[in-house]
């Protein structure tokens, strides 16, 4: 869950320090003053693109930090870890996003850099938005498929099928491929083999074009290393070398040692240094002898280095782009020998992948079929109790004419609001107050489901009138049972049962207008002067009695 959020200098907002419980939150305030503030915070937070325009006038910069609870942290520490950033501290998650206006933007998680790609993942797991386009959403097929799925738990079956739907269409794929190929002339032919034999002769492995990358820069620069091998070898062995040197020297010694025994150690020393000297002028003479390159050798060499450059132009740099297109010049060959014949498996292999997905299709259209009877019967509930007594609440399953992405089968959502009235698509009936409610139905079903903790709603009441206003708040207090929700709203009915309440203000009195968020729940005085003013008048008894009564008093 969200335990606080701080806010600096964003846009109209100087700065904030926000503590958050668990539960429902209600975010209220004057239509203007500033509540898409808090949710642009949490939506930087969350990974979202912004420019420079949010900083707040005559300030360096902006910043956003929150801190985030997880009663079990082993999902969130697990994606940390494949996106290289610390893990959680005793469930604690820590993010911090800053944007100046001469310096580039900065983000850390748990005290880690991390760029705008991994925090969008990250916001993908605390942070769920809905706003006032999310009704509309309805409308679409995908959306309305979507939905279904989660509440029939079909991302096992759905994940089966699609792998047997990209096989088959993988297959149709190749075959449409080698049905529009013509059959290569004799010269082609040709062609072909004689770059994969100019291939083959390399051997196409990290290690052999190594090892050649290796011996032809040996062999180029072969004259001077011949040079300095041969000073090296002449400083050791030549007639004024070290070893003779050495020698004479031994000499000197075992003369010393007769006059003097006990000098005998230092005869045994030269003698090693002598040893280890013939042994290095030895190594050094054998280099010099592998380092001459006889004519032969030194074309074969040159023609593999020529090969393998002449190689990276045509298909690429790197090893892997030329074995691939190897191996496309071997399919290439391998079906110029019997077109007909590999067209002949190909199909034999698309009917069986095609009877294998459809096969998995009707496993997850049973599913769906299922699920669709149980989620239209609780949606129904759910939608007579936001003001649709008499309504009609439907799921279709709609066959598809072949296979495609997603299964051999759509979904339809219907819609009656009205008795007697057939109910019909959604796009054909409904207006943004019924879409707005059949909405907030599903979403107070599927919540459960939800795995993501904070929920935040953006005007989710909007165009609901105020006698189903308490409802909608019902359902936000039901969703927080089991999710930490924030919801922006204009119902003082919908704010009453919330279990904490910020109110945001535009102050314009001064020289510059300035924007507050505050916490009001503990000062009763406040909430009930707030619910008041939401009610029409915060100075009018009537609108104060009917907020002391919306709390409960």
């Amino acid at each position: 869950m969200l335990q606080s959020l701080r806010i600096r200098n964003l846009a109209l907002l100087e700065e904030v320090a926000l503590d958050f419980e668990a539960g429902f939150t209600a975010v209220t305030g004057e239509t203007g003053a500033g509540k898409s503030i808090l949710l642009g915070a949490l939506s930087l937070l969350a990974g979202e693109r912004a420019d420079k325009s949010i900083i707040r006038q005559g300030a360096e910069g902006c910043e956003v930090e929150a801190s985030l609870y997880f009663t079990d942290s082993a999902k969130m520490d697990a994606l940390l870890e494949t996106l290289d950033l610390p893990r959680c501290e005793e469930g604690l998650l820590l993010i911090k996003r800053s944007l100046m206006r001469d310096k580039a933007p900065k983000i850390t998680v748990n005290g880690g850099l991390a760029t705008l790609s991994s925090l969008q993942q990250i916001g993908e797991r605390w942070i769920d938005f809905h706003g006032p386009s999310e009704p509309r959403r309805l409308l679409k097929d995908s959306c309305q498929l979507e939905l279904l799925d989660l509440y029939g738990r079909c991302e096992g079956q759905l994940a089966t099928y699609a792998e047997s739907y990209r096989r088959w269409m993988d297959l149709v794929a190749e075959h449409d491929r080698i049905s529009g190929e013509t059959k290569l002339s004799p010269a082609q032919l040709e062609f072909l083999q004689n770059q994969l034999a100019r291939m083959d002769a390399l051997e196409l492995t990290a290690e052999s074009i190594d090892k050649l990358e290796v011996d032809f820069k040996r062999m180029s620069q072969s004259q001077g290393l011949i040079e300095l091998a041969g000073r090296l070898a002449e400083g050791l062995s030549g007639e004024d070398g070290a070893e003779s040197k050495i020698a004479a020297t031994l000499r000197e010694a075992r003369q010393l040692q007769d006059l003097d025994p006990a000098s005998g150690s230092l005869v045994e020393r030269l003698t090693g240094l002598s040893v280890e000297l013939n042994d290095i002028a030895a190594e050094v003479t054998t280099l010099v002898e592998q380092l001459q390159f006889d004519p032969e050798q030194a074309e074969q060499l040159q023609e593999s280095m020529n090969t393998w450059l002449d190689l990276q132009r045509k298909h690429g740099k790197d090893l892997a782009a030329v074995i691939a297109a190897r191996d496309a010049m071997r399919r290439q060959l391998e079906v110029q020998g019997d077109i007909e014949g590999a067209l002949l498996r190909l199909e034999k292999q698309m009917s069986e992948a095609l009877k294998l997905a459809r096969k998995q299709a009707a496993i997850l259209r049973e599913h769906r079929e299922k699920a669709a009877k149980t989620l239209a019967k609780l949606a129904a509930k759910m939608i007579a109790q936001l003001g649709f007594a008499k309504s009609e609440f439907q799921i279709g399953i709609v066959p598809l004419a072949e296979l495609g992405p997603t299964g051999d089968c759509g979904v339809e959502f219907m819609f009656s609001p009205n008795v007697g009235e057939a109910a019909l698509p959604l796009s054909r009936i409904a207006s943004s107050g019924e879409l707005a409610r059949v909405m907030l139905a599903l979403k107070t079903v599927l919540a459960d489901l939800d795995g993501v903790p904070l929920l935040v709603f953006d005007e989710v009441d909007a165009n609901v009138g105020g006698e189903i206003g308490s409802v909608v708040g019902q359902k936000m207090a039901e969703i927080a049972q089991n999710h930490q929700v924030l919801c922006v709203t204009h119902l003082p009915q919908v704010a009453a049962q919330a279990t904490c309440h910020l109110v945001v203000e535009k102050d314009q009195t001064k020289d510059r207008a300035v924007v507050t968020i505050a916490p009001i729940q503990m000062n009763r005085k406040s909430r009930l002067s707030e619910l008041a003013r939401m009610l029409g008048d915060r100075n009018a008894k009537s609108a104060l009695a009917h907020a002391a009564e919306l709390l409960g008093d």
